[in-house]
């Protein structure tokens, strides 16, 4: 039997070699959306090598589409929680399926994922279900109200128990958040709070205002939301402008702490200005707490009012002035006549009449 062997010449040989890179003849086929999309996560996890991987490609994707249709980045996931690279998807299902025990929604838990992507590699069972029972049997919060909490502060979630919503229950009750005033789940998001960084330095911020505290309690009490707002970017501009610019008294905000709860620029400002330019000022619970058309028409009230009493006094004073013309010229006594122009008269007629129509009266000359 005879074998052929064929010898390639050498100078192909040197072409293949492992030194040379061939390039192909055939242009790259276009890449559809699946492979584009994979191919971006490929280069997402080549920045980060030393990061376990313990999913197949197909699993990865799964899981990718799974966070991707309750609306989670998963881009910004995997850059915040780079070890959700790593978690199986079953133990992602299972803090979906914790979260809805409790009454979240779908459409909520994709934004609360999405607000905090380190839920994705949280384990429920001591994770999740501790801080639950927290504010069930501790805050005593009722079950279908835990969802509210959740919903509103996410960030509790990702708090300790023993180490941070625990401490600020405790500290918040000494404050007087009990009976009538105990945590809701309205107010359920100052157990997130660092009683040193955050709440200690705002309650001593009011005191230095003049407050004693004794005064600051019963305003935090009355109003939780201000232990929320930042001291530089809320209480400190509102403050001086309500010393400087308002000349107000302290014992107003002390009676209405809820002055800070206001936009500035958008409320505040706006509408001292108004009250300024046409002469009037109003309490703050009466300048705030309305809406801008009650507010308007609070403001033309006052205008209205403001006519009516310099008509009464201007009849007033002619009648005065008729008995003091009167007596005078009995006497012997002349006085110059006091002359109002006719057409700021007819003005304040026209303005009288309409005044008048508004509020079914009748009005004669």
């Amino acid at each position: 039997m005879l074998i052929r062997l064929q010898i390639f010449p050498q100078t192909l040989i040197h072409l293949h070699s492992p030194l040379t890179p061939v390039k192909s003849t055939n242009p790259r086929p276009n890449l559809t959306k699946q492979s584009q999309f994979l191919d971006g996560f490929r280069t997402s996890l080549s920045s980060h090598p030393n990061t376990p991987i313990s999913d197949s490609g197909l699993r990865f994707r799964q899981k990718l589409l799974y966070i991707q249709s309750l609306k989670v980045n998963s881009s910004k996931a995997l850059h915040k929680n780079p070890n959700f690279r790593s978690v199986p998807l079953d133990i992602v299902k299972s803090i979906e399926k914790c979260l809805y025990s409790m009454g979240i929604e779908r459409s909520a838990l994709g934004r609360i994922l999405d607000m905090h992507p380190q839920l994705l590699t949280s384990d429920p069972y001591n994770d999740l279900y501790p801080v639950f029972d927290f504010l069930l049997s501790e805050v005593h919060i009722p079950y279908p109200d835990v969802q509210k909490s959740i919903i509103r502060c996410p960030r509790l979630l990702l708090c300790s128990v023993d180490n941070q919503l625990r401490p600020t229950l405790y500290f918040l009750k000494n404050l007087g958040f009990v009976g009538a005033h105990a945590i809701t789940c309205q107010n359920t998001l100052l157990l997130g709070y660092s009683v040193e960084g955050t709440l200690l330095p705002k309650l001593e911020y009011l005191q230095n205002l003049g407050f004693s505290f004794k005064e600051v309690v019963n305003m935090v009490v009355r109003s939780p939301g201000l232990l929320t707002y930042s001291i530089e970017k809320n209480f400190r501009p509102k403050v001086e402008y309500f010393l400087d610019e308002m000349k107000g008294d302290l014992a107003e905000l002390r009676r209405f702490p809820q002055y800070f709860s206001f936009s500035l620029e958008g409320k505040i400002k706006p509408r001292h200005r108004l009250l300024v330019e046409h002469g009037f000022s109003l309490p703050l619970p009466e300048m705030l707490k309305v809406s801008d058309g009650e507010f308007n028409s609070r403001l033309i009230e006052m205008q209205l009012q403001l006519v009516d009493e310099r008509h009464l006094n201007s009849v007033s004073g002619n009648q005065d002035g008729n008995k003091w013309r009167t007596s005078t010229k009995r006497s012997g006594w002349r006085s110059q006549p006091i002359s109002v122009s006719a057409k700021r008269s007819a003005s304040l007629k026209k303005k009288l009449k309409n005044t008048c129509t508004r509020r079914g009266r009748r009005f004669t000359n």
